[in-house]
């Protein structure tokens, strides 16, 4: 009896641990859950950069009114947004011009830097400060700028 006895708890002992089987199945749905994981966080990313191309477009916006409101005209094309944080060397140059409205020059999430149309293509009556967007080419759909909103992520 002491034979049967010994068979039954080293059984039970052995049922205690998790088989190799049990293990490989764990393991895969955890792996299948870090790749959902994993899936529904890509695009956002993308996304941050065009909200933050946005806010940097608006931030550019006010910072050309105040030079508008200071210098009395805004920077031609030539000038461009250099205008806002070095003294324009070229005509016209502001007579009034005493302070940086911006920092030094700022380059768009995707490394390019941002563009200046004066009068502009989407506001003829005034400016357009826009962003190539990703592709880095101007006048393409992906363009953020200062007629439309940062990109939602079904753009994307």
């Amino acid at each position: 009896m002491k034979s049967t006895a010994f068979v039954r708890s080293s059984r039970r002992a052995f049922r205690r641990g998790f088989t190799l089987m049990e293990m490989i199945i764990v393991l895969t749905i955890i792996a299948l859950l870090v790749a959902l994981a994993m899936n529904s966080l890509t695009g956002v990313g993308e996304t941050a950069k065009g909200q933050k191309a946005a806010a940097d477009i608006s931030a550019f916006k006010t910072a050309l009114l105040a030079y508008q409101l200071q210098c009395g005209s805004m920077p031609t094309n030539e000038q461009g947004l250099k205008a806002l944080w070095a003294r324009p060397t070229a005509e016209p140059i502001p007579s009034h011009w005493s302070a940086q409205f911006s920092d030094e020059q700022a380059l768009d999430p995707w490394g390019h830097p941002y563009q200046y149309v004066i009068p502009g293509k989407h506001h003829p009556e005034s400016f357009d400060v826009f962003s190539m967007g990703p592709d880095g080419l101007p006048n393409t759909a992906d363009d953020i700028g200062n007629w439309k909103d940062a990109p939602s992520s079904s753009n994307q």
